[in-house]
């Protein structure tokens, strides 16, 4: 959420800040509602005072025996108006979040200007795609033909986009799922969590995801409870309205959790194989970071997720988003994207953000300054990484001619030293 001061101070910064997002968005409607809400409050101060005024009168007035029936009266009709006054400030209080929630983030001034991911900047690559002296299979096929992943049972248990791993296939996504978090944990510092995998209506809000993406979520009415899109959403909220001692930060945590999403719009993209299923486990990093250093921890962020795919050996790249793929919450972001020897294309595997004080704001996670001064702190996160999509990563770069997949080394004491996936 966009801080009510800086669009009342500056409004035409933050409207032009805006337009890079090629969206319109109520920012004149804010500006009003808050002109009008200050114009009630001065109306509400001003009757108060006139309030106190008479309520000191009548001590004295009695004591002079004057009759204080109309001090009383004129009493009344304020108090009457007050309350109609303070009805009415609690109405646009409502109406003017409502408004705040649906304007996304500004975008910090190192992103650059753009209409889609077709103008996202290319930032470096990591090793070298290989060269096959075959024709290399899609993962689908070669963890079907494996027996390590069966679509059509998924299918029929839960429905279309959804994914069964089996016997070796269960178990190598467990192994890139423990590498993953013995990394983050042991060599990167990061506190791990097992968290709830559905949150409430206010951790949803808390991180961007709602009211925007409703419709993209699953949705459990009953409890009014929504399955998570990512952890980062039971990480952030984990210091939901607390205040942080600014010397604990920054703060790092991650956990591997499902995620749930209805991929809403996506058909035709992707939908084959593990690539954009409505179920999907993930291993998500997230951070609480003082203002002042919050864009060094983006880069350091952005590191360690890429630290998995240089252990694993997988070929990828760094791209940073455009104004016009950069994500609701976001301030600046980049995304990992895989190299997909099938595709013959890098495809997304992680997106790390910088949200600035944006999700702070609306989840009111605040840190107290030695001075005693008390701030909304900044948050990052990123995925450290999607598993099924380095599983299918793994597959496509490490098969062999013969469909087989090499096992990469750092996964293989997670799998008992197994050195190869074969055809049983």
């Amino acid at each position: 959420m966009l801080d009510i001061r800086r669009i009342r101070s500056n409004p035409k910064e933050v409207v032009n800040a805006l337009k890079k997002r090629h969206g319109n968005f109520p920012i004149d409607e804010v500006v009003e509602l808050d002109e009008k809400r200050r114009k009630v409050l001065v109306q509400v101060e001003e009757m108060k005072a006139e309030q106190n005024k008479s309520s000191k009168d009548i001590p004295r007035l009695k004591k002079e025996g004057q009759d204080v029936s109309e001090t009383f009266k004129k009493m009344k009709l304020l108090s009457e108006k007050i309350k109609e006054l303070d009805q009415e400030v609690k109405e646009i209080d409502e109406e003017l979040k409502k408004l705040l929630l649906q304007i996304p983030n500004t975008p910090h001034s190192s992103v650059i200007e753009g209409s889609s991911d077709t103008d996202n900047l290319e930032m470096r690559k990591w090793g070298k795609p290989r060269e096959f002296g075959f024709e290399p299979k899609p993962h689908w096929e070669l963890g079907v033909n494996l027996n390590i992943l069966d679509f059509e049972r998924a299918s029929k248990i839960a429905g279309a986009r959804f994914t069964l791993f089996r016997g070796l296939g269960s178990k190598l996504e467990r192994a890139i799922i423990n590498f993953m978090l013995e990394l983050h944990t042991e060599d990167q510092d990061y506190t791990e969590f097992s968290t709830p995998f559905m949150v409430n209506r206010d951790s949803m809000i808390g991180t961007g995801q709602l009211p925007k993406f409703e419709e993209e979520m699953f949705h459990l009415p009953s409890k009014d409870f929504f399955l998570i899109p990512t952890a980062e959403v039971p990480l952030t909220n984990l210091l939901r309205d607390e205040i942080i001692a600014e010397k604990e930060l920054p703060i790092y945590y991650t956990a591997y959790t499902p995620c749930f999403r209805q991929e809403a719009g996506s058909a035709g993209r992707d939908t084959r194989g593990l690539i954009r299923n409505h179920q999907f486990d993930k291993v998500e990093l997230v951070k609480f970071s003082h203002p002042d250093t919050s864009y060094a921890e983006l880069e350091k962020l952005t590191s360690d997720a890429e630290e998995v795919l240089k252990r694993i050996g997988l070929p990828y790249r760094v791209v940073m988003l455009s104004t016009g793929d950069l994500g609701f919450s976001s301030a600046k972001t980049y995304d990992l994207e895989v190299w997909m020897p099938s595709y013959g294309r890098y495809v997304e595997i992680s997106s790390c953000s910088n949200f600035e004080d944006f999700q702070a704001r609306r989840a009111n996670i605040r840190f107290r300054r030695e001075n005693g001064k008390v701030d909304f702190l900044h948050t990052l996160n990123g995925s450290g990484l999607a598993v099924g999509r380095t599983f299918a990563a793994i597959l496509e770069n490490f098969q062999q001619e013969d469909g087989s997949i090499t096992v990469p080394e750092v996964l293989k004491k997670y799998l008992n030293g197994l050195e190869t996936i074969k055809q049983k």
